[in-house]
């Protein structure tokens, strides 16, 4: 935006880069203990917590007119999303029937979707407008509902399961009524006492956060740190973040275009989103993954083909429409496959007593692949127009080989049910013991 740079200056690639990514690296940071602080004192009250921070984040970059104070700004709003995103999917987990839990933990990401395909276009509109509000209004709306969200917590019942296992079983009951869980269900997954379901110990120790790489949880706990952390190395939020400068790499002319192109491929995604929401219970988790996985590492790979070959022209040649189309499937792809599957996966299939802490650690990986990527990406494209998007094709690649040879498929089946799944058999950790034993 003209006025932004008029505020601040216009910014190197890696200024760029850092700004845009620092509120992902602080995010990182809470991320890593905000589990256990949601053991202690319940996901409801973390996430008020961590939204009002974020409120205080945006006013401070709504409000900056240097760039200390606007990086200081992206600083507090990092942690605050750091401690309430964390925690919004394993709560959604606990408080959801086994039946539509895909479809309810999948809503934070069609929400994001809708936050992207509001952005754009809000950038877009404000642009336009003769004065520097016309970059401080996203963060205006952005305050409005960091507030809205810290005040349904207030509203919302805590989660049945973390109300059981810290003792308080009359509120559970009360919680599971509000919710509509069935008494079959709650009684059958809930009440009944476990193992996998014992108390988390209320002290932050290092040993609580050893406890998840115990024998018995470190398969779940693995899993869910690689799908969180690689569904980010795929190269999706260079997309988001730089799709302007992506289209405008790729040949549209003017960043008007560019910006309208970014816009569409929002709508897009949204557009794909709510099916791909409504029906994430029909789909099999191991198939999305797999599928999806396919499917973007083969678009990063043409796109990376398509640039080394030197097809892609400002204004001539069918490669930059090519280009262009890819990275609308690309983004369609992955809203629809890991975007959904990733924090689903994550959050179910960790059992009640390490659920909170091994999410928190997964959550803290994906937060810092998050800022590696967008902090990397402009430097990357500075660099070489098609050796980003092979190395993100490659990890892609490297990712989907993994999960299909690791991933216990999890679609249907209730929370404590699942823990079954990894005490099984399984052909992947079969062919590792063999390859083990033959060394």
């Amino acid at each position: 935006m003209p006025y932004f740079e008029t505020t601040f200056g216009v910014l190197s690639p890696t200024i760029r880069g850092f700004t845009v990514s620092l509120i992902m690296l602080m995010g990182a940071v809470p991320s890593f203990f905000s589990g256990q602080l949601a053991d202690r004192f319940g996901h409801l009250r973390i996430v008020m917590a961590g939204a009002l921070v974020f409120t205080l984040g945006v006013i401070l970059e709504g409000s900056a007119s240097q760039l200390s104070i606007f990086l200081v700004g992206r600083a507090f709003a990092g942690v605050g999303e750091g401690l309430w995103l964390t925690n919004v999917s394993v709560y959604i987990t606990e408080i959801s029937p086994a039946a539509r839990r895909g479809t309810l933990v999948s809503l934070p990401q069609f929400m994001a979707t809708i936050g992207v395909c509001t952005g754009y276009f809000t950038c877009y509109g404000s642009i336009h407008i003769d004065s520097s509000i016309a970059w401080r209004v996203p963060f205006i709306i952005m305050g409005i509902l960091a507030v809205i969200l810290a005040g349904s917590c207030v509203y919302l019942p805590n989660s049945p399961r973390w109300l059981q296992i810290n003792g308080r079983r009359g509120e559970a009951l009360r919680a599971v009524e509000r919710l509509g869980i069935s008494s079959a269900e709650a009684e059958k997954d809930i009440f009944t006492p476990s193992t996998d379901n014992a108390p988390p110990r209320p002290a932050m120790t290092l040993s609580d956060f050893s406890l998840v790489f115990n024998k018995e949880y470190r398969m779940r706990t693995s899993l869910g740190i690689f799908i969180l952390g690689m569904v980010q190395l795929c190269g999706i939020d260079g997309v988001l973040y730089y799709a302007p400068t992506l289209f405008n790499q790729a040949g549209l002319p003017s960043g008007t275009a560019s910006f309208l192109a970014s816009g569409l491929s929002a709508i897009l995604m949204l557009a794909i989103s709510i099916p791909a929401s409504l029906y994430a219970d029909n789909w099999g988790r191991r198939t999305s993954v797999i599928t999806g996985g396919i499917g973007l590492s083969a678009c990063m790979f043409v796109i990376g083909s398509l640039y080394a070959a030197d097809n892609v022209h400002a204004n001539t040649g069918a490669g930059r429409w090519f280009v262009i189309v890819l990275i609308f499937c690309f983004a369609l792809l992955y809203v629809s496959t890991w975007g959904i599957v990733g924090k689903i996966y994550a959050s179910e299939v960790q059992p009640a007593k390490t659920r909170a802490a091994a999410n928190s650690l997964a959550q803290g990986l994906g937060f810092f692949t998050n800022w590696l990527v967008a902090f990397a990406t402009p430097i990357f494209l500075a660099h070489s127009s098609y050796g980003t998007y092979f190395l993100f094709g490659g990890l892609s690649l490297f990712t989907v080989v993994v999960l299909a040879m690791f991933m216990p498929e999890t679609q249907g089946q209730s929370l404590e049910s699942i823990q079954d799944a990894f005490h099984a058999p399984h052909w992947g950790r079969q062919l590792r013991s063999i390859i083990s034993s033959l060394g």
